[in-house]
Order: structure tokens, then sequence, then C-alpha cells
């Protein structure tokens, strides 16, 4: 393989370098949040269906425009985005829904989740076994390492959290990749070969694929990262051990990952809406302990974005 270089541009940042900027978040105001409220009302009185909610249907005629700049931000520039303030007291389960899902179709297009091909995934702790190979990340309250989903973007509308936990942390893969070309050149190489990760989709064949870790695109680099799914492909009859390359290169990634000069972290309050973009940014998630009562038990809506990148 060519020497493998280095790689430029707004979506290689340090946590002190993010937090500082303010570029990558929105706050809204009376008027914008009562905008919200209107299309939330509008969708709910013509009774739409909210698989097919389009910026159309969600009209937000001075938050859109700011909404726009922030996707821009999030899909050609440092990959995080973070609006705050929407307003989510006082709504319905389902106006919560209506709300993520309105506000993301103004950055990209909803795509289905997972076998059933749901758009919408509740983040609940369901009391499902995070050991068990099919388990689904947002099904348990156990801290999930650094990951990147399987679309272009992933939103994340807060309407509760933990008791305690549940802290959001980001990373520019980039920054990471380049401190290990820097580094451990041996390894850049290993990590732009393919690997085999679980679907999680069964126990056939059809579970298993593989794809690198870090890869060019147009000159630009595309990184997706799941430990978790790595190690679990190992189920896989037909699926080779990790080599001790392999084995190593997963050791330095998890090490950088954790390295506080390139961890965010986003403590996710009510009404905080987080995008990010899967080919530059990797996201976890710490462990939490919930409420007991019910309906204060913390509550994310996820939801999967296709922006039309190539």
């Amino acid at each position: 393989m060519a020497v493998i270089d280095q790689v430029r541009g707004p979506a290689d940042w340090r946590a002190d370098q993010l937090a500082a900027a303010g570029h990558w978040q929105l706050v809204l105001g009376d008027a914008q949040r009562a905008e919200v409220r209107a299309a939330v009302a509008a969708v709910e009185a013509t009774g739409g269906s909210p698989d097919g909610l389009s910026q159309a249907d969600f009209p937000l005629p001075t938050f859109g425009p700011r909404l726009d700049r922030l996707a821009a931000e999030v899909t050609g520039g440092c990959g995080v985005g973070l609006v705050r303030g929407l307003p989510v007291a006082g709504l319905t389960a389902r106006g919560c829904e209506l709300l993520a899902l309105g506000v993301a179709a103004h950055v990209g297009r909803l795509v289905g989740q997972g076998p059933d091909g749901a758009v919408l995934r509740h983040v609940r702790d369901r009391g499902a076994d995070p050991d068990r190979p099919t388990t689904r990340s947002y099904e348990h309250r156990r801290g999930i390492g650094y990951h990147a989903d399987p679309t272009d973007v992933v939103a994340l509308l807060c309407v509760r959290p933990a008791r305690s936990g549940g802290l959001s942390t980001v990373v520019s893969s980039v920054a990471v990749h380049n401190e290990i070309v820097r580094t451990r050149p041996d390894l850049a190489r290993v990590l732009y070969e393919p690997w085999w990760y679980d679907r999680r989709t069964g126990d056939g064949p059809d579970s298993f694929a593989q794809r690198p870790v870090y890869a060019r695109v147009g000159g630009r680099l595309t990184a997706h990262y799941g430990p978790d799914y790595i190690r679990s492909a190992q189920r896989g009859a037909h699926v080779p051990p990790l080599t001790p390359a392999q084995r190593e290169a997963m050791d330095v990634l998890d090490w950088l990952h954790e390295d506080p000069r390139f961890v965010l972290g986003m403590d996710l309050r009510v009404g905080d809406m987080q995008f990010l973009a899967n080919d530059v940014v990797v996201h976890a998630r710490t462990a939490y302990e919930d409420h007991p009562e019910p309906e204060r038990r913390r509550d994310l809506i996820r939801l999967w974005l296709d922006t039309g990148r190539d």
C-alpha cells in the first residue's frame, strides 16, 4: 500500500478547539420555539404519517434557515451539530416524536433503522442483556463504546435525561486517524484493510459483512468503527479470528478514543438535539442510572438520516 497521508479540513479537530467554538451550536429563542410548536400542532391536526414527514410538512420560517446552516456544518464541516431549547416540555409522546422527525427532515431524508425499517427508535433501558450478541445498544443502560452508525447522520433528541450518567461523548475520527498515521503508520495500513462486522440480524452468513475501518472517498476520509460489532462478528462460522495486528490496532483506537485531547462530552438535557456525521465522528455513551418512576426514565429519540452524499 502507498504511503498514507494525514487528512486536513474542518473535521480535523480536538476537544478543546471544538468546545471553544460556537458555530456548531444553535440556541432557539422564544419565536423559534413557537414556530416548532405550531409545526407540531399542524401535523397532529392533519394526522399526517410521521414516516413521510418532509420540510414542507414542517415549515420553520426563521428557524429553518439557521438549521440549514447547521446541517451544512454537520455534513461538510466539523461533523457535529447541537440544537438547544427545542420545546419538548408539555408535548405528548407523539408530539415529541413529530418534533424530532420534523426538525430532522430539515437536515436529511429519514431512513429506516434495523430489519423492520422503523424510522424512529426510542433509546430506553428495556432490561436487555448487553452481552447477548443480538442486543441493540439502545435497549440497555450499560456504557457503549465508540462507534459510528451506518448512515450519513445520526440524530438524537433528548426527551428526558437519566437520573445520573448517560453522558454523550464524541471524537473526531479524522483527528484520531491523523494521530495513528503520525505515530503508527503500520497500524494505519491495517485499518485500511477489510474487517468483518456483525450486522446482528441473525445467525446466518448474511449477518456478517466486510468493510475497512478507514477509506478515502473523493479525497475525503470516511471512518466506520464499532468494536462491539467487530468482536461479535467472531461468532460467525466463516469469520476468521482477528489477527494480532488487528487486535493491536483496536487497542490503539480504543485508547485514543478515550484520550482527553480528543473527547468532547455533551450532557444532553431536555430539548437538546444532537446531529453527528458518521463518516467523520464516532460517539459513545457512559452507563446510566435511571429514575424509578417510569414517566421520569431516560428517553432519547434516535433518527438516521441520508443527506445524499456520494
